[in-house]
């Protein structure tokens, strides 16, 4: 039986060697040695693809997926590696899929590792993936983080080198659709193949992991924050405008959705971390294609898909550990999109506006964050917008400061 269903998979994976590649922007090197390698991030981004090639292009490898009921059902899990060395002749480097679903799968991995076998594993749970790597297996894995493509990740799809006019119209594609790779790659509607995903997330990586028998609840509340991404939230409020019971309820299914790589709640800064936890969050969602495939009355707001856009980048790098990052609002309830932080240091704060032609927009934009800055302790601003790139300097309470002006796509290819 496990046998077959491992057949079978080989016979998938030889047809996925076959397709298309686009490079992602990680660090190969972090392949090069003999910790698991431990891939995380959003299903269908790309995880077990980049495997696949890295694999293959050192030779022989094994593969299990895990995402199939029968296997995961498996109580001897020596039969696992068994028929492994059987169709695979014996592989030191083995692909585990979508490792979560397998009960006690750290035990397993940890004693798979200790035997010689070179492991990477893949999965699309953030926080159980955490969890159970700092508990058993400290020191001896190397995590690795996959999103769905980058800007210049989706650039590669053209295969040659673009204008800046053709570069400014590839962006508006990026920012409606997103980018998760089959449908890119493929040319296959994104509306139909998101919406079938995020069904798939919702009621196999939450619903019937997590045994949730008031399925409406978390139905209403992931529908309500896509179509409310880059705005305010309390849970109280998420409460009322939900079939969720209690505010209990809406911050467990929230954990959950993020979790599983839907949405992502940003913190309020402040010096006084009891008034950051009890203060509003901001949300945004993984992938601008969701946005539009699942939101309720949707209506294209450019400058909300700018920001997420912008998010989902910097989310990239705080999961890497390269900065912390916030959001900033005064009494005034005047607003400041994104506090960079690295360490104790505030290093920059961005704001996101599409459109800076009108004169009364720019100034607001430029006069928050001169407000931000003065009491933040922070010179480094920058506005990401839609077609500007200048550079400002204005005197500001008796010291000069200069603020940034850049195109979203310049800003987003600037590694």
């Amino acid at each position: 039986m496990i046998k077959d269903i491992l057949l079978m998979q080989k016979r998938e994976l030889e047809k996925r060697l076959a397709e298309r590649y686009i490079e992602r922007e990680i660090d190969y090197k972090k392949f090069d040695n003999d910790l698991i390698k431990v891939i995380i991030g959003p299903r269908r981004a790309g995880k077990s693809f980049i495997c696949f090639h890295i694999l293959n292009r050192s030779g022989n490898f094994g593969y299990a997926n895990f995402d199939d009921e029968k296997l995961v059902e498996t109580e001897n899990y020596d039969e696992i590696i068994n028929a492994i060395d059987s169709i695979y002749d014996k592989p030191k480097n083995i692909l585990f899929d979508e490792i979560q679903n397998l009960p006690k799968w750290e035990l397993f991995v940890n004693r798979i590792q200790r035997q010689g076998y070179n492991l990477i594993i893949t999965g699309s749970n953030s926080k159980l993936l955490s969890r159970e790597l700092a508990t058993h297996l400290t020191g001896r894995h190397m995590p690795i983080n996959i999103f769905p493509f980058s800007f210049a990740e989706f650039l590669q799809l053209d295969n040659k080198e673009l204008t800046e006019s053709e570069t400014k119209s590839k962006l508006s594609d990026y920012v409606t659709k997103g980018g998760y790779p089959e449908p890119c790659i493929k040319k296959i509607d994104y509306k139909d193949y998101l919406s079938v995903l995020y069904d798939s997330i919702i009621f196999k990586d939450i619903v019937k992991k997590y045994n949730i028998r008031f399925i409406s609840g978390i139905e209403d509340l992931a529908i309500y924050l896509i179509s409310n991404t880059t705005k305010e939230f309390s849970y109280n409020t998420l409460t009322k405008v939900t079939r969720c019971k209690s505010v209990h309820t809406v911050e467990k299914y929230l954990n959950y959705l993020e979790e599983s790589f839907v949405l992502f709640k940003l913190d309020r800064f402040s010096y006084k971390i009891r008034e950051q936890i009890s203060s509003n969050k901001k949300i945004y969602c993984i992938d601008n294609g969701f946005i539009h495939s699942k939101a309720f009355g949707f209506s294209p707001d450019i400058g909300k898909l700018y920001e997420n856009v912008v998010a989902v980048d910097l989310k990239k790098m705080e999961i890497d550990g390269k900065l912390k990052m916030y959001f900033w609002k005064n009494s005034q309830q005047e607003e400041v999109d994104f506090v960079v932080k690295h360490g104790a240091k505030i290093t920059q704060l961005i704001q996101v506006c599409y459109d800076i032609k009108n004169t009364k927009t720019k100034e607001r934009e430029k006069r928050v964050l001169l407000k931000a800055s003065k009491e933040l302790g922070c010179d480094n601003l920058l506005v990401i917008n839609g077609d500007c790139e200048s550079e400002e300097e204005i005197e500001w309470y008796g010291e000069k400061r200069k603020i940034k002006f850049i195109p979203l796509w310049k800003w987003l290819l600037r590694r």
